[in-house]
């Protein structure tokens, strides 16, 4: 059920963020967020796991429209002296779902049925597509052209088939092998294949991207020293993110004794840390450099990290929220700036495909 979710969010965000940079990014939002709805309806009635598993895929296809493109349109909506702080309240608001996710969750699980899990994303969801129909402007007009050599091209490529199969199968197989794994070892035959299946369709990507003039995979926006480096710190900290998000819970339940709800209240440390960090963020970048912000916000995680390591089966509570609160600094001080950085370093016309939160599905699949 988590990895079906994980592997098609990772395998279509890469063309889905193209998409909203061909034909608009207010439409193809609206679009992922009723195909999300719809996952959620299916999840909500489902008696079976199987059709709980297509389910969370459905999802997984409307969550990879969301992600990149919710992010993409706030350099065209907010001017540059604004940009931070929407990259910021949007960037925690994300950020803050993943510890939020569990409390709601065991609040709704001890007072309703499962399917109720599904159902509240049918309420959030619905005024997600009305905000996006009433109050956001499109960002991208269909019409906008540029030339070379004196022929009008489009702004942004065309959508080319084969490089989305090569998208979609290499990094559907990268990330199945990568979640696989752990449980059947790095040199299992499987799991050797899985990543030579990748490896194939993901070279044949990148040599097909060095071949047509406007590419799915633009190579040369890796070459901004700035994005590369803020995507990599991006990176590395959903990487942190979604790992302690996938041990915590077990840990709090199945060694500290606590239920479903109790369990997510006793993660809002966390909250409390980013909730300060996002405050604290935009002004520090903007007082010693993004650069020191991010830096610092690695190395507050990385002294979380260590905290965290050194829990036992004897340490309490209390300790646990010592380091959750550290670890929650240092995921404000590092991601805010860094999606920040990132964004403001790509052409608007290709934000949807550059979003930082692209990265986020390799921390996901790595955590499972």
């Amino acid at each position: 059920m988590a990895d079906a979710y994980v592997i098609v969010f990772a395998a279509l965000m890469l063309p889905a963020g193209l998409l909203g940079d061909r034909f608009g990014r207010r439409p193809m939002l609206i679009a992922g967020l009723v195909v999300f709805l719809a996952g959620s309806v299916l999840g909500t009635l489902a008696d079976d796991v199987n059709l709980v598993i297509a389910a969370r895929a459905v999802m997984g296809v409307g969550a990879a429209l969301i992600m990149p493109l919710a992010m993409s349109v706030l350099p065209s909506l907010f001017t540059p002296d604004e940009q931070g702080k929407a990259i910021g309240l949007v960037s925690t608001g994300s950020a803050l779902g993943m510890p939020l996710g569990p409390v709601i969750g065991g609040w709704l699980l001890q007072h309703f049925w499962w399917g109720s899990i599904f159902l509240i994303n049918v309420a959030m969801v619905a005024i997600a597509v009305l905000a996006c129909v009433f109050l956001l402007p499109e960002t991208l007009p269909h019409s906008r052209m540029r030339s070379s050599g004196g022929t009008p091209i489009p702004a942004t490529p065309e959508v080319d088939t084969l490089s989305t199969a090569f998208t979609t199968g290499g990094l559907g197989a990268l990330i199945y092998a990568i979640i696989e794994a752990p449980g059947r070892g790095w040199g299992d035959p499987l799991i050797l294949a899985m990543f030579a299946a990748a490896a194939i369709p993901i070279s044949g990507l990148v040599l097909r991207s060095r071949r047509v003039e406007r590419p799915m995979l633009d190579m040369t926006l890796l070459a901004h020293r700035g994005f590369l480096l803020n995507t990599v710190a991006a990176t590395l900290v959903m990487f942190v993110l979604a790992g302690l998000m996938f041990v915590l819970p077990p840990y709090l339940q199945a060694v500290l004794g606590n239920d479903s709800l109790g369990t997510g209240v006793r993660m809002l440390p966390m909250v409390l840390g980013l909730s300060v960090a996002a405050k604290l963020a935009t002004p520090l970048a903007t007082r010693f450099g993004a650069r020191a912000s991010v830096s610092a916000g690695l190395v507050v995680l990385a002294f979380a990290a260590l905290l965290g390591s050194r829990t036992t089966t004897g340490s309490g509570y209390g300790f646990t929220a010592l380091w959750l609160t550290i670890a929650g600094l240092g995921f404000g001080l590092a991601l805010v700036p860094a999606m920040t950085g990132a964004l403001a370093t790509l052409p608007r016309d290709r934000a949807g495909w550059g979003s930082p939160h692209a990265f986020r599905a390799v921390g996901e699949a790595e955590a499972c």
